[in-house]
């Protein structure tokens, strides 16, 4: 039962009350519907620069941009996208499995098997591996991983050559797309594990503490629990994450060999990704080269756009059946 205090003016206390979430929820329902278009317009100025600035380098294109695979917009002026494009996503993929799993399992680690004292400063070391410089990952990959490589690509390549990733002749090792995968996972793995481990904390108590009081061990309460609860999250983690690696410029500008082949073997010499293609080749450009880089730009951005209209779909949809499920 609601009682209402009536004050002095002859109004009461529940209705003041609401008049003031009435009052406050109008600027902030402006301010927030502001901001959400605003975004919506930046987005299309960029789409719009993109296209406005790509246009004459591709009506100059000698060849077909979506499928040729040669890159020579400052000499015969014939350049195409399909290399390129084909390395970007094949670099993001690879960052992506390796670097999801291993997230995942330093997430829950954090969450849910480390002590309080161990948890935090490893948390606080997670986040701050998100904050180096690309540029400090480009030259540890160089300097570091890619002669790591050699003898282990070898030797998949003599073992296990039979899988069309691994398969390959002549040179075998340096810098590969493998080398380039190894350190975008490395570098999308501090986001998607802080994500991720942020996800898992909010898992419900009570459905952890009635599985564990129903005799199941801390793997079955995290698998009957806590992933069905996070599964949402650490996909959009995984997006972001994909996101971020496909964007990845210096990283993979200075591992990358910047050759124009379409191959699936990732241990021979051939990688080359649209944002190492861009920093490498913007400062010599011509007028169409700079315009056929944009172009490639404008590529990456309508794949960047897919991917994270594919995320949200896929994330919709298991709401959904929770939700239908609940």
């Amino acid at each position: 039962m609601t009682t209402n205090v009536r004050t002095r003016d002859g109004g009461s206390a529940t209705d003041r009350s609401a008049s003031r979430r009435s009052h406050g929820e109008a600027p902030f329902r402006i301010v927030s519907t502001g901001a959400g278009v605003l975004l919506l317009g930046i987005m299309a100025a960029i789409a719009v620069f993109l296209i406005a600035e790509a246009l004459p380098a591709l009506q100059a294109n000698k060849g077909n941009f979506l499928t040729e695979l040669v890159w020579e917009p400052n000499s015969s002026g014939v350049f195409g996208i399909a290399a390129l494009a084909f390395g970007t996503v094949l670099s993001s993929a690879l960052a992506l499995v390796i670097a999801t799993p291993v997230a995942v399992g330093v997430a829950l680690f954090i969450s849910h098997y480390a002590p309080r004292r161990l948890a935090a400063p490893l948390g606080y070391l997670v986040d701050l591996l998100a904050a180096v410089p690309s540029v400090v990952y480009g030259l540890w990959g160089v300097a570091f991983l890619v002669p790591l490589l050699r003898t282990p690509s070898q030797w998949l390549n003599e073992n296990l050559g039979w899988f069309p990733l691994f398969a390959g002749e002549g040179v075998i090792g340096g810098k590969t797309m493998l080398a380039g995968g190894i350190v975008l996972a490395i570098m999308i793995l501090p986001i998607i594990a802080a994500i991720s481990r942020e996800v898992f904390l909010q898992a419900p108590k009570m459905n952890e503490e009635a599985a564990l009081a129903l005799g199941a061990t801390r793997w079955e309460m995290i698998r009957m629990a806590v992933l069905p609860f996070g599964r949402p999250g650490v996909i959009s983690a995984a997006m972001l994450g994909l996101g971020r690696a496909m964007g990845e410029t210096i990283a993979v500008a200075l591992i990358f060999p910047a050759t124009f082949d379409i191959t699936f073997q990732i241990l021979t010499p051939n990688a080359n990704s649209i944002a190492a293609n861009i920093a490498n080749g913007y400062g010599e450009a011509t007028d169409i080269g700079r315009g056929a880089l944009i172009a490639s730009g404008l590529v990456l951005f309508v794949i960047t756009l897919l991917v994270n209209i594919a995320a949200r779909a896929v994330i919709n949809r298991r709401k959904e059946y929770a939700r239908a499920g609940a």
